[in-house]
């Protein structure tokens, strides 16, 4: 249940609060205030009359809910403002690949109106056999190429053992398809103050990706950010998943959590990245995270899907134009006569 109090009887929140949480949780927002399983019939008839709106169809992440936190979240990070009003180009490699190379890719990202250097240290690769990413050591080249350009972090973290050695190089923690509901890894996040990615796993519903963000509010980490990155269908014989571009305003209308968007890994190939991209941000997304890659044919994980940088400054530049037209307001004089 979610109670909205009235301005003049936010006294009654606090009282709220100390008579549940005992035996409930209990969340508290500005002047609403949530509190999982109980009814209107719980409560005192003061408390009743102190509420302008009780909700009592609430979902079970709640605290992501817009029901409880109508205005958007917005993450502030040393390079950043991310969410809100707020487009944010994220971009790199899919993997570090060496000292040298993520400093060229930073130098591209940037060039594109990046904040967000991206690249992956730890890989959770299909494949056992394939490369697993540099460890630490890449950690150590990716900080050093963001700190070199301006630039925050963004980097796996694949279990809760490694949160806090990938938390003292990341500014951003993303949380991959594949540990979309890796409990133990969203609890251990939840309980850092470094904003998350989570991405959308391959075949989650919109209800399941909401109710694992929860496990990271529920830690006390409400820094999060939903990334739409291509479910599977049945169809998969041209793209590696399939964009689910109506997720966008579905999702904004759900949760105050930003939303973006990663036509990497939608498309798995170079030609339909930048047009899955565009179509992201047409649908409303705050931002772009993109795989680059100067050489992909040689490229140490996942070149098929990586844009080159003209071809990724190209996306940029049509992707800020998109943003530009579906954020400006329209005056229609109709015509019409109904």
């Amino acid at each position: 249940m979610i109670i909205v109090i009235k301005e003049d009887q936010l006294n009654k929140i606090d009282e709220i609060k100390d008579r549940f949480e005992d035996k409930h949780e209990v969340f508290v927002h500005n002047n609403r205030i949530a509190v999982q399983g109980i009814t209107r019939d719980d409560l005192l008839f003061e408390e009743v009359n102190a509420a302008e709106q009780i909700i009592e169809d609430v979902p079970k992440s709640v605290q992501g809910s817009r029901l409880f936190h109508p205005e958007d979240t917005i993450i502030r990070t040393a390079h950043s403002v991310i969410g809100g009003d707020n487009f944010t180009m994220m971009a790199g490699p899919c993997s570090v690949e060496g000292a040298d190379h993520i400093k060229l890719m930073a130098k591209v990202a940037k060039a594109g109106g990046a904040t967000v250097l991206r690249g992956g240290a730890y890989k959770p690769r299909t494949s056992p056999y394939s490369f697993q990413g540099l460890g630490l050591d890449g950690l150590k080249f990716l900080r050093n190429a963001a700190d070199e350009f301006g630039m925050d972090v963004i980097t796996e973290v694949m279990d809760d053992e490694h949160v806090d050695l990938v938390g003292q190089y990341t500014d951003i923690f993303q949380i991959g398809a594949r540990n979309m509901q890796n409990f133990s890894l969203l609890k251990a996040v939840g309980k850092t103050k470094i904003p998350v990615m989570l991405k959308r796993g391959m075949s989650a519903t919109i209800d399941d990706i909401l109710n694992a963000s929860e496990y990271i509010a529920a830690g006390g980490n409400h820094n999060i950010m939903i990334a739409e990155r291509g479910i599977r269908t049945f169809d998969n014989k041209y793209t590696r998943n399939t964009l689910d571009v109506g997720a966008v305003p579905v999702l904004q209308k759900l949760t105050h959590y930003t939303v973006i968007i990663d036509p990497s890994h939608a498309a798995g190939h170079t030609e339909f990245v930048t047009p899955e991209a565009l179509a992201g941000v047409a649908a409303g997304a705050c931002g772009l995270i993109v795989e680059i890659h100067n050489d992909p044919a040689h490229a140490f994980s996942d070149g098929p899907q990586a844009l080159k940088p003209d071809q990724y400054l190209e996306m940029a530049q049509k992707a800020l134009a998109v943003r530009k037209v579906v954020t400006t307001p329209v005056n229609v004089k109709s015509e019409v006569k109904l």
